[in-house]
């Protein structure tokens, strides 16, 4: 598997270009479906069966490529089920400036940079890298794995019910979970590599404040009150100072108040009106949660609740929260998956590597199958700048990595 995966790296790295070439922004539904275009025959050379399930009449998506590849002497009888689990958008759309992929200058060819090199394209190729290895060195065919590879990571379609059908029935079929998103590697180029055992989640909110209006020569009085805006201001206070825990993130990203106070269509701004001499009757606030566990997304969902209920005089308020990305808390089974990791690194002669908070990095697919299965977060390419203009990946990460997964998904297919 290893002198397969040396072999092979020339042409990953060529894939990598093709497909990071490709805009496949979330919303660009045809280029999407372009880059599945280039990874389903790829799949199905390797004795998978590939089937597309569109969904753009459902929620305005490209949609998911599922590949499954059954155990030929029966389902369950092949060591543990694999799922691997990926994307195929990215966050630059089509008419971002950062289209094309190009090696960084003065970097010895070590490291390129493009649209989704990182997050997630290189994950792709290392996934594909790694099956291939397994199928030259014999051991592919005894193996039962599933892929899904959503076409809308980065930014999810509601109802999640629909946008993540396949990926869950999957992990109800499966025992381990394996995300081929970017890796880090503390340090940079040279640095440690690292993975990850969790995810926070990532949980909008919406906060909407009403008062009486009129003129701000009576504001704290009897008759008009507080006002909207200072509502609004006691509550995101409130959270500030009342809700600070370990490991838990809220922000607040968007505010607008006054006479009136609308958000726009896509919720990123708005327009507010109003006077300096006016009580303003109307305020909102857009913010998000991040948490490491749906133990601790309960308890501040309900202590936020709390405390929008407590109102200033003659106010009123509501707050409500987004379907969300949830979090995937760090398990036994997900510490037991990280050993077996460290082993294969022993093996192929590699140092341990470094294992990266939680809080560290976003929220992801892996974490709406974390109920079913224990997984790893992020095996895919290393690299830094995701989501960025100017993301890089550091392209000797890739063999690297498919080495690492080639050895761990053949040693987990052996397990009983």
């Amino acid at each position: 598997m290893v002198k397969t995966v040396d072999a092979e790296t020339p042409a990953a790295v060529g894939l990598l270009e093709r497909l990071v070439d490709i805009n496949s922004g979330t919303m660009n539904l045809a280029g999407v479906v372009r880059v599945k275009d280039v990874l389903q025959p790829q799949i199905e050379a390797l004795g998978f069966t590939v089937r597309w399930n569109p969904m753009g009449k459902l929620d305005g998506r490209a949609g998911d490529l599922v590949a499954e590849h059954p155990c030929p002497m029966g389902p369950g009888k092949c060591g543990k089920r694999l799922l691997l689990i990926g994307h195929m958008d990215t966050v630059f759309d089509a008419n971002s400036p950062f289209q094309k992929y190009e090696i960084v200058p003065g970097t010895d060819g070590r490291v390129a940079t493009g649209p989704g090199t990182g997050d997630m394209k290189g994950g792709l190729v290392v996934m594909l890298d790694a099956l291939r290895a397994m199928k030259a060195a014999g051991v592919l065919k005894d193996t039962e794995i599933r892929i899904v590879l959503s076409g809308d990571e980065e930014d999810a379609a509601r109802p999640i019910s629909i946008s993540r059908k396949d990926m869950i029935d999957a992990a109800k079929h499966s025992d381990v979970a394996l995300e081929f998103e970017d890796a880090f590697r503390d340090g940079g180029l040279d640095g440690k590599d690292a993975v990850r055992i969790g995810r926070r989640s990532s949980i909008t909110w919406h906060l909407e404040t009403s008062g009486k209006s009129g003129h701000s020569s009576v504001v704290f009085g009897d008759k008009l009150g507080y006002g909207a805006i200072y509502e609004l201001a006691r509550i995101v206070d409130q959270f500030r100072t009342q809700l600070r825990e370990p490991g838990l993130t809220y922000s607040v990203g968007l505010v607008l108040g006054g006479e009136t106070a609308v958000l726009d269509s896509e919720k990123t701004g708005g327009t507010a009106t109003g006077k300096a001499n006016v009580i303003p009757p109307t305020a909102l606030a857009v913010g998000d949660i991040r948490t490491l566990n749906e133990g601790q997304t309960a308890r501040v969902k309900k202590a936020m609740e709390e405390i929008v209920s407590k109102h200033l005089p003659l106010t009123d308020a509501h707050i409500s929260f987004d379907e969300a990305y949830p979090s995937m808390a760090v398990t036994p089974g997900s510490e037991a998956l990280l050993a077996k990791l460290q082993q294969v690194n022993a093996t192929l002669g590699y140092a341990p590597e470094e294992v990266t908070d939680p809080a560290v990095g976003g929220a992801g697919d892996i974490a709406f199958v974390a109920p079913y299965v224990s997984g790893l977060v992020g095996v895919g390419a290393m690299g830094t700048g995701a989501h960025a203009v100017g993301e890089v990946v550091y392209l000797d990460s890739i063999p690297k990595q498919a080495k690492r997964m080639a050895l761990l998904m053949y040693r987990l297919s052996e397990e009983k």
